[in-house]
C-alpha cells in the first residue's frame, strides 16, 4: 500500500531532521510515494550527518560526524534510506581500489533526492533513486556501440572525488574521498546527476539497494556480457549475490543446464531459488573443479562459465571446465592482485576470457527493467536478504558478511 508523504518531506525540509526518525521510513517493506516539495530547499547549506569512515588500510569502520555540501552544477544531494554491503566494500578497506583515506564507504544504497544544483534534468526534490558507479549519456562512441556500458563522457571513477576533482564531504575541516561516484554509507551523501537512476516508487527499498551493485553484476553478465543462448550450459562460482545473480541471468535467458559452484553447502538450497538446476561442492571430491564441471557435463565442460569470487588460482579451473573452442569464461569478481596466470594451451584451444564492470548493464536504460522485473515478480530478490542491521551498527556488517548463511546486509540508514 501506498504511503503519500507530501507533509511529511515539506516538514523535513523545513525542520532539516533526518527523514528515517520517522516511522514510515523506519517500517521495512513498505512501498512509498514520494512528491516535490521545493518551497524549503536546503540546496544551499552544508549538512552534518552520520557516515561510515574508514580511515586507514585494515582499520575498523566508525561511524562519524561529517559535513556534506550543497550540490554544485549538475550535481544532486540524497537522502539515503538504505544500503547494503558488498565484497568491494571489504576490498576498499583493503586498499584494493586504492590507498584513498579517510574515505566514506558504500556503493549499494537507494535514497531520496533532497537538493539539486544547476543544470541538472530529469530529478527533482523527493524521487526515488538507485546510485550508480556507471554513467550513460547515450551518444558517445562506447555508448553507441552497444558492445559496452563503459561510457566515455560519464566513466568509471576509481579516484574517489567528484568530476571536478573536489569533495564534497569533510570531517572536522578534512576531506573525505568519495567511493567511486558515491558513498552509500552515510546519512546524506553527494553524486554527479548521471550516476543517478530514478525508479518507480513502487519498489521495495531493499530491492533498489541490492540491484545498484552486486546482483545487478551477476545479472548482467549472463543477460548482458555473456549473451548467454537459450538451451546453454552454464557453471557459475560462487554463490554469494554476485553468484545469485548470475544463476538468475542465465534461467533468465533459457539455459539448460546451470550449475552451481560452492563449498558451503547451505548454497545448495538458495541456489535453487534462482534457477540452479546442479550443485557442485569442491570440498566433498578430490577432484578440481574443472574435472567436477566435465564429469557433469559428459566430458564436454560449459558453454559459459563465470567466476564470482575473486580467487585468481581459481581462473584456470574455470576456463578449463568451458568447451573447447566455443567455451568463455567471464570473471566478475574482484581480486587482490594485478595480474593473472593463465593456462597458455587452454586459451590456444579456442576458449575465451572477457571481463566486465557491473555485469555490462547500462545504468539509464538497464536499470529501469531490472526494477519492473523485481515490481512485477519475475525476480524475487527478498531470497538475498539475510541480516538487517541499524546504520549506527554498520561495523557488525563485516562480521555478519563471515558467517555461513549470509548473503546480503540491509543497513537501515
Amino acid at each position: 500500500m501506498k504511503k503519500h508523504i507530501g507533509s511529511l518531506l515539506s516538514s523535513y525540509l523545513t525542520r532539516r531532521k533526518p527523514i528515517s526518525k520517522s516511522p514510515i521510513f523506519r517500517s521495512f517493506g513498505q512501498n512509498y510515494l514520494f512528491t516535490s516539495s521545493t518551497s524549503h530547499s536546503l540546496s544551499d547549506q552544508v549538512i552534518t550527518c552520520k557516515a561510515a569512515v574508514c580511515w586507514g588500510l585494515g582499520e575498523a569502520v566508525k561511524v562519524e560526524e561529517i559535513e556534506v555540501e550543497p550540490p554544485k552544477s549538475s550535481e544532486v544531494r540524497v537522502k539515503m534510506l538504505y544500503a547494503s554491503l558488498c565484497h568491494t566494500d571489504i576490498s576498499c578497506c583493503s586498499g584494493v581500489l586504492g590507498p584513498l583515506f579517510p574515505r566514506v564507504l558504500g556503493h549499494e544504497g537507494v535514497g531520496m533526492v533532497e537538493s539539486v544544483g544547476e543544470n541538472v534534468r530529469g530529478l527533482k526534490e523527493g524521487d526515488l533513486v538507485i546510485p550508480t558507479y556507471v554513467g550513460e549519456c547515450g551518444n558517445c562512441s562506447n555508448c553507441r556501440s552497444g558492445k559496452t556500458n563503459l561510457c566515455l563522457k560519464h566513466p568509471l571513477t576509481l579516484h574517489g572525488l567528484m568530476p571536478d576533482g573536489t569533495s564534497r564531504m569533510s570531517i572536522r575541516g578534512q576531506s573525505l574521498y568519495h567511493f567511486f561516484s558515491c558513498s552509500t554509507w552515510s546519512e546524506y551523501m553527494v553524486s554527479n546527476a548521471n550516476y543517478l537512476v530514478k525508479i518507480d516508487t513502487r519498489t521495495l527499498l531493499s530491492d533498489a539497494s541490492f540491484l545498484s551493485c552486486g546482483f545487478s553484476t551477476g545479472y548482467g553478465a549472463a543477460w548482458k556480457a555473456a549473451k548467454v543462448e537459450n538451451g546453454s550450459t552454464v557453471a557459475v562460482l560462487g554463490l554469494g549475490a554476485v553468484g545469485l545473480g548470475a544463476l538468475e541471468g542465465a534461467r533468465s535467458q533459457g539455459a539448460a543446464t546451470i550449475i552451481g559452484i560452492d563449498t558451503n553447502e547451505r548454497k545448495r538450497e538458495r541456489g535453487k531459488a534462482f534457477g540452479m538446476t546442479d550443485f557442485i561442492n569442491p570440498s566433498e571430491s578430490n577432484k578440481t573443479i574443472s574435472e567436477l564441471v566435465l564429469e557433469l557435463t559428459g566430458g564436454e565442460g560449459v558453454d559459459y562459465s563465470f567466476e564470482c569470487t575473486g580467487i585468481h588460482s581459481l581462473t584456470n579451473q574455470l576456463l578449463q571446465a568451458t568447451k573447447a573452442g566455443r567455451g568463455t569464461l567471464m570473471v566478475i569478481g574482484l581480486v587482490d592482485k594485478p595480474s593473472l596466470d593463465i593456462n597458455f594451451l587452454t586459451l590456444l584451444l579456442g576458449r575465451t576470457i572477457k571481463g566486465c564492470i557491473f555485469g555490462g548493464i547500462k545504468s539509464q536504460t538497464d536499470i529501469p527493467l531490472l526494477v519492473n522485473k523485481c515490481i512485477n515478480k519475475e525476480i524475487r530478490l527478498e531470497n538475498l536478504l539475510t541480516h538487517e542491521i541499524r546504520f549506527d551498527d554498520v561495523e557488525k556488517a563485516f562480521e555478519l558478511l563471515k558467517q555461513a548463511d549470509c548473503v546480503k546486509v540491509l543497513i537501515k540508514i
